[in-house]
């Protein structure tokens, strides 16, 4: 007991000293700063709203750094953003920079239409062939000409959407934009990010964030108000209420008509030339040598971490600009916050967070736009890897010495380096669309973001849940690179969804320093468990008609074993010496994604009657053998 007050106090004096400082912060910058808001016009006449933060010193001249977002960028009028104090912005407040937010066109009070992820244009010929690119390059060609006492230095950062963003500003080629850093960046909304996972649809986070939170809900006339969201559904169990709602036709059927892209969402089922429009690693070779990125993300990102791997990846591979990865052991924003420390019941041991800001974020900035300090010493690629929760600082990603690995799955649960040698040999389970796996084991209605790492005994004990495990570990294991499944499977139906998740296993006897192991009767007393915890790494999922083709699906033909071979984002991660690492296979994850109704139908205009159960196998004999390719690292 005297250990966990202990722990309580220690945490109490943490968050006195964050508010302190937030408040100190919050002081200095009010007393320090004054406030503007423009409509600075773009090429074809559309104005675009947009807040600068001006420090009052007149000693120097001063960097701009810029957010653009379809967010919001308020408060409206002389009140300041709390961002400024609250988040990584107090670190740029500190060096004096010109602090800029704009509302991107079309949102909130800027003027025009707004296009979710628009395509990028590489051929303008008028005033009014306009993409996002362009409005950076206008929007920085106006601050640069028209702000006081800047140095003509600008800089674009921003997570999640204004991530894209800052991916499309470093499209711009505005000779003025240094550095960059798209955070979380969307990149890929048909392949891994946000809505759609190798085909499979993010049911919970698109109908959360276009219907429900209203973001896709029509803006006729710029506003500062929210719009109002007439869709009201039980707010205390998602698994039950998206279950209740039943195919995706009916919740089409709760929005009506006037949600633009929710529709959009349900008219390109499959990888068309929309999707490949938006698909920001097209373009991504437009970014000049002269303008800097620096691409991060977090590995358990629940939203975006796809994005972050993927959007450093094809501007390594395309673009012959100074291109710089970080990613670290967070949620979605994480590395914003004032706290890396930890994310759901797993610890990390040092504030990643904290790190990652005035090591790497604000002398990154101050390097290519104040012309401070020395940033040669900044990685190719500066990881994260849990288990071993320490930092390496690589000279590329993946690691130079890594070595792709065959782990292959067995009978009787075995994982083993040997391929099968056996014949006819699978394990089986029934998959049904209608008692769908849940993604986490516990009640409440938002999607939760520790479920990255949630401990995965609940599903373990599921019937319609594969799991094979290694012996325990006699010596660390490090991965670090893209996963791949290499499944073979045969099943009863025509299509069937498949989730593969890689699970660090902890020791029975493992327990973090100072926890309380609960020796009560009552229920939620002491820490969490964490003797055998079952702490997911990496999970995926694959819809199965896509096996072949994004663009073209395809039918299973019933009972017929067919390979299934698909990429996991990339993993950073050690699995300790007396761990065990722990392969599970399911056919849904709900409401995570929707529910694959198992036959060859389309799957958002499919009724409730069309769900159907399967069988699913999962082959691994000598000749039809299924494994999981992990990049081993020595």
């Amino acid at each position: 007991m005297r250990k966990l007050s202990l722990l309580l106090a220690s945490q109490l004096l943490v968050l006195a000293a964050i508010a302190q400082q937030f408040s100190q912060d919050s002081a200095w910058i009010l007393n320090n700063y004054t406030k503007k808001e423009i409509q600075i016009p773009m090429r074809d006449g559309i104005k675009l709203f947009t807040s600068v933060y001006h420090p009052k010193d007149a000693t120097e001249k001063h960097p701009i750094i810029m957010t653009r977002t379809p967010y919001t960028c308020s408060p409206y009028g002389e009140q300041f953003t709390s961002r400024l104090w609250q988040m990584d912005f107090r670190y740029f407040a500190r060096e004096n920079y010109i602090i800029v937010f704009q509302d991107v066109r079309g949102r909130w009070m800027s003027e025009g239409e707004f296009v979710d992820v628009r395509p990028f244009n590489p051929n303008k010929k008028t005033n009014q062939d306009i993409d996002e690119a362009s409005d950076s390059y206008d929007t920085i060609d106006w601050l640069v000409k028209n702000l006081a006492n800047n140095n003509g230095n600008v800089g674009v950062f921003g997570g999640s959407y204004p991530g894209f963003y800052s991916t499309m500003a470093a499209m711009s080629g505005h000779p003025a934009l240094k550095a960059t850093s798209p955070q979380a960046p969307v990149t890929d909304w048909f392949q891994g990010d946000d809505f759609h996972h190798n085909g499979a649809f993010a049911l919970i986070d698109a109908f959360a964030f276009y219907v429900t939170a209203g973001f896709g809900h029509p803006r006729p006339v710029p506003t500062t108000a929210r719009p109002t969201v007439n869709v009201k559904l039980p707010s205390n169990d998602n698994y039950t209420t998206y279950l209740k709602i039943g195919a995706l036709k009916n919740f089409m059927a709760l929005t009506g008509d006037s949600i633009a892209f929710w529709k959009d969402l349900f008219a390109h089922p499959n990888r068309d030339a929309f999707w490949e429009a938006r698909d920001i690693r097209n373009s991504v070779q437009a970014i000049p040598a002269s303008t800097a990125t620096l691409i991060v993300g977090g590995t358990f990102d629940a939203e975006d971490c796809f994005g972050a791997w993927r959007c450093y990846e094809a501007i390594e591979k395309k673009a012959k600009n100074n291109n710089k990865l970080v990613m670290g052991p967070w949620w979605h924003g994480q590395w914003t916050t004032q706290d890396g420390s930890k994310l759901g019941n797993v610890r990390f041991g040092d504030n990643t967070a904290h790190y990652y800001q005035n090591e790497i974020e604000i002398p990154y900035f101050n390097y290519y736009l104040k012309g401070k300090g020395d940033i040669s010493k900044l990685a190719e690629a500066t990881v994260y890897f849990t288990g071993a929760n320490e930092w390496k600082h690589l000279s590329q990603w993946p690691p130079a010495d890594k070595t792709d690995k065959a782990l292959y799955l067995q009978a009787n649960g075995k994982l083993s380096w040997e391929k099968p040698t056996g014949k006819n040999s699978y394990t089986e389970y029934v998959s049904d669309p209608n008692a769908p796996v849940p993604y986490t084991d516990n009640v409440h209605y938002v999607r939760t973001r520790e479920y990255m790492i949630d401990d995965q005994r609940f599903a373990s004990r599921r019937p319609d849940v594969l799991s094979f495990e290694t012996p325990v570990l006699e010596q660390d294991l490090t991965i670090g690179g893209t996963v791949i499944a290499d499944l073979i499977s045969s099943i009863s139906t025509t299509d069937a969804d498949y989730v593969v998740k890689v699970i660090d296993v902890f020791p029975d006897d493992f327990k973090y320093p100072g926890q309380q192991t609960n020796t009560s009767r009552t229920a939620g007393t002491g820490d969490y468990p964490m003797g055998g915890y079952q702490m997911l790494v990496r999970g995926e999922i694959m819809r199965g008609r896509f096996r072949n083709s994004f663009a073209i699906p395809q039918a299973f033909k019933p009972n017929k074993p067919e390979r299934v071979k698909f990429e996991l984002p990339d993993i950073a991660h050690t699995f300790k010496k007396g761990h065990k690492l722990m392969i599970q296979i399911q056919s849904s994850w709900f409401p995570l994604f929707d529910r694959n109704p198992q036959q060859f139908v389309n799957i958002y205009t499919c009724d409730d009657a069309d769900f159907k159960k399967a069988t699913i196998k999962i082959h691994h004999d000598a000749a039809n053998s299924s494994s999981i390719i992990l990049p081993v690292i020595p």
